[in-house]
């Protein structure tokens, strides 16, 4: 069984910054890429960020910039550094991992973190 959780989201005024952590647990052999989504109310789910495991990574044009995806590969964790946060902002966090344990290979979801960002 392999679980992703999500930690760090909350509340936060405008220009304001949040650290978002992903932690992958359980029966893992090895973990390729890491990444970050969002999805704000009435919306669809966004890419935000990538990191590989070689720490490669990839960003939405749209938030380069401020936004930065980090990975601790001793603790299983992807990081997601935002700063200047605007009300748009606002959704929940999703963090996602290619997993590979000892019978295959899978795509594992987090079960979200909520940000909110006042004006």
């Amino acid at each position: 069984q392999v679980q992703l959780v999500e930690s760090g989201g909350g509340l936060v005024q405008a220009g304001g910054s949040l650290r978002l952590s992903c932690a992958a647990s359980g029966r893992i052999f090895s973990i390729n890429d890491m990444g970050w989504y969002r999805q704000a109310p009435g919306k669809q789910r966004e890419f935000i960020a990538r990191i590989t495991s070689g720490g490669s990574t990839k960003y939405a044009d749209s938030l380069k910039g401020r936004f930065t995806i980090s990975r601790d590969g001793a603790k299983n964790t992807v990081y997601l550094q935002m700063n200047s946060l605007k009300p748009e902002d606002t959704a929940v966090y999703y963090c996602n991992a290619l997993i590979e344990s000892a019978v295959d290979e899978y795509v594992y979801w987090g079960q979200g973190t909520q940000v909110t960002v006042s004006s």
